[in-house]
Order: structure tokens, then sequence, then C-alpha cells
């Protein structure tokens, strides 16, 4: 399949024809054909046949191809999204919108009053200015584009979160790799990484993807002193990631805290809300929120103010805040269950937030082939690291999808890590 031989869109021999060609029981060819389905190798399409699966899709960024789990399996933990079940009913916040969308000027201020109060109110330190955007990586794009020229540098999580490092490179921006433990970023890491003189620093406060780690704030103080005492830090703008905040178990804590004049914290709602509602917020300084809202002007101008009135329903009736409550315990309780099935099979790992874990292996690529063996798909760690990183291999595990089934599901991963 990787020789080149057979190319994307090549059919296959049956079943039939192959045993006979190679003197085997068609069992045997069958067996091999629905392991390589698993792998992601080839796919079944009915009665045009079986045939080889189609290279990443051109048209996805770099390290966004390294994540393409395509092709059938049994089971799809590689994709760091939401249990749709878990999602809020939006049958009842689709009810209070308006019979037609207008609006009076395409200068009118981008946010509907009552959302903007909410989010103020709600946000987890004092903020100057705030606005509302498609999501997270939406204000990741629109800060980067506002405040990084050609050439800066930017310190970011390693591992990390794929599509920031393919958009820092997008902008011809350096991306630096500083090391995460279970308690955020490495105090040790950031200070060395401080002397390439960077311009920003993006991390994630919680439910870190993909280790699952949340920073505390013994670790916040840390990183606060030595964004403040070092010359090459004392500039540094802080992008704040906070994507699965309103899933996350843990509380949040924000380097606004300590740097208020120069932290920027997103706020995303998909990983809660529902991703295709693509909606999240923006605060900090309003010299550099006013940037950014300046400049979306000339493009998208606003997020639907339509969809900000679904939000802030969402976020004000009584059920569906329920619903995402029961959505938080939930996820927390697959983790709880997994780490415990992991345990049970010699596997001990830090507790993680959110949708996913960080699970070290013997091999990258033969833990993905022993798990797709098992019909399991996991997202490989080579796209989450910056460079070559002197650590273990990882896989990504996705366990927020995981509503039963953690022990034979935490045997096969034992037997992947093991290789």
């Amino acid at each position: 399949m990787t020789s080149g031989e057979l190319a994307p869109g090549d059919r296959l021999p049956t079943v039939r024809e192959l045993a006979v060609e190679l003197g085997v029981s068609p069992a045997t060819v069958s067996n091999a054909w629905q392991a390589l389905s698993r792998a992601g190798l080839v796919v079944s399409r009915g009665r045009s046949g079986t045939v080889v699966r189609g290279a990443p899709r051109d048209w996805l960024p770099q390290r966004y191809q390294g994540l393409d789990g395509s092709g059938e399996t049994r089971l799809d933990l590689s994709r760091g999204t939401p249990d749709p079940e878990l999602l809020p009913d939006l049958n009842a916040a689709l009810a209070t919108l308006p019979r037609r969308a207008s609006t009076t000027s395409y200068q009118e201020k981008p946010d509907i009053p009552e959302l903007h109060d909410l989010l103020r109110d709600r946000w987890p330190s004092r903020v100057e200015s705030l606005t509302v955007t498609n999501g997270a990586l939406d204000a990741l794009d629109r800060v980067f584009g506002a405040l990084l020229t050609f050439g800066d540098r930017v310190l970011v999580e390693s591992p990390g979160f794929p599509p920031i490092i393919d958009l820092l490179e997008h902008y011809g921006v350096e991306p630096v790799g500083v090391a995460v433990d279970a308690q955020g970023l490495r105090p040790d890491s950031l200070a060395s990484a401080l002397s390439r003189h960077p311009k920003a620093l993006v991390l994630q406060p919680r439910a870190h993807n993909p280790t699952g780690a949340s920073m505390t704030a013994e670790r916040a103080d840390a990183l606060a002193r030595l964004l403040t005492r070092t010359s090459s830090g004392e500039r540094v703008v802080v992008i704040e990631d906070d994507h699965s905040g309103e899933i996350s178990s843990r509380p949040v804590v924000t380097l606004a805290s300590w740097l208020p004049d120069r932290v920027l914290h997103i706020r995303s709602f998909a990983k809660s809300h529902g991703p295709d509602l693509r909606i999240g917020a923006l605060g900090g300084p309003r010299a550099l929120v006013d940037r950014v809202v300046a400049r979306r002007l000339l493009g998208a101008g606003w997020t639907s103010r339509m969809t900000q009135r679904i939000l802030l329903e969402l976020l004000t009736d009584p059920t569906p805040v329920a619903e995402v409550a029961h959505a938080r315990h939930t996820y927390a309780e697959r983790q709880r269950s997994m780490n415990l099935a992991l345990a049970g099979n010699g596997i001990e790992l830090p507790m993680a937030d959110g949708l996913n874990f960080w699970l070290p292996v013997r091999d990258e690529r033969a833990a993905l082939v022993s798990l797709a063996t098992a019909g399991i798909r996991v997202a490989p760690g080579g796209p989450f690291l910056l460079g070559h990183s002197p650590t273990a291999a990882h896989v990504r595990v996705t366990v927020g999808i995981v509503s039963d089934d953690h022990d034979s599901i935490a045997g096969a991963l034992a037997a992947a890590v093991a290789g």
C-alpha cells in the first residue's frame, strides 16, 4: 500500500479471486482486508468493491493532515471533538430568534449588549475590553494578524494544539516550543525559551490539548514572575486559549490576575455548546482588543448577532445550563473511569481534564497499527510536537466520547503501549 504499486482509488481483487491466486482460504484474505480497513488503508464501497484509500486531503493545513484519520473504524478516538449526545438542545434557543436577521448599520458595536455584559460578569479576571468571535481559532487568527509581524518568535506549548503551530507558520512567525507537565508550562523550559526574545506566548490554561493538564495557581505565579523579572519576558504578550472552559472540571487560572495589561484571554463555547455554533470571546487590555476589533471590521465585521442570541439563551436558560453541567460531570467521570481501567492494566497516568489524554507508547507507528487491528483509531503524537522532541512517543486519545466498555478499550491501549 505504501510502495506506490497501488494508487488511491485502485480496486482490490475480490476475496475469492485473491484466495484462489494465493492458494489460501477466503477467510484468511477476508481477515487481511478487514485489518487493512481498520488501519485506514482501504475502504469498502459495497458492490463497487474495496479500494485503496486516498491520501490526506490537500486542502487541510500540514499538521491537520497528520491528524486526518479517514476511513471506517469501530471506534474513532482521534478527533478531539465533544460527544454530540452531551451538547445542549438548541430548540428552545432557536425559538427566541427574531423572524428576520437585520442590522441598522455596518458600524454598530459588534456584540449584542446582553451577551457582552454577561460575558464580562463571568470573565475570570477584570477585563477592560471584550469582543465576541467565531470561536477560539478565529480569535487566535485575528490576534496573530493584528499583533505579529513576519519573523517574530512566539512561544507555544510542545506538545500543543497542531492548528496553532500551522497558523503561526502561515504568518511567517517562528514558533518556539515550551515543555508542559501536569501543572502547565514548565518554568525551567519557559526561562530557557525566553532567551529567544519572543513577542508573544500562547498557552492553554486548562484541559490542555493533548495532555489534559490544567494550570495551577502556583504554576501561574511562577510563570508570571518569569515574565516580569526577566528583561526578555517583560514585553511578552500572553494569549490564553481556554477552549474547553464550560466543560472543564478544573477552575480557570489566568495570568491576567498577575499581568492584566498584557494578557489576552480567549473563551470558546465549541466543546460545551456545539462546534458548529462557531462562537467564542476575546478579552483583555483595551489597546490590544480594539486593534483586533478594528481590523475585523474591514473583513468579516462581526459574529452573527443571531448566533450571539442563541449563545445568550444557552448560557441563561436553566435547561441548557443544567445540560452543560451534566456534560461537565460526565466527561470527568469518563476520564476517571479510563484512568482506573488503565491503572488496572499497569498504566499510571495523571488525571486529565477535558476530552483527551496523552498516552506514552514505546513506538508511535506500532501503537497506531496495534489499535487499528482492534478497531480503534487514536491521533498520532507527532503533529502535536514542535520539531524534534526528546520525549517518549505518545498518542492522543479522545476519551470524552467513550461512554462504556472502558476495561476492554484500556486493554487494547495497554497492548498498544507495549508495542
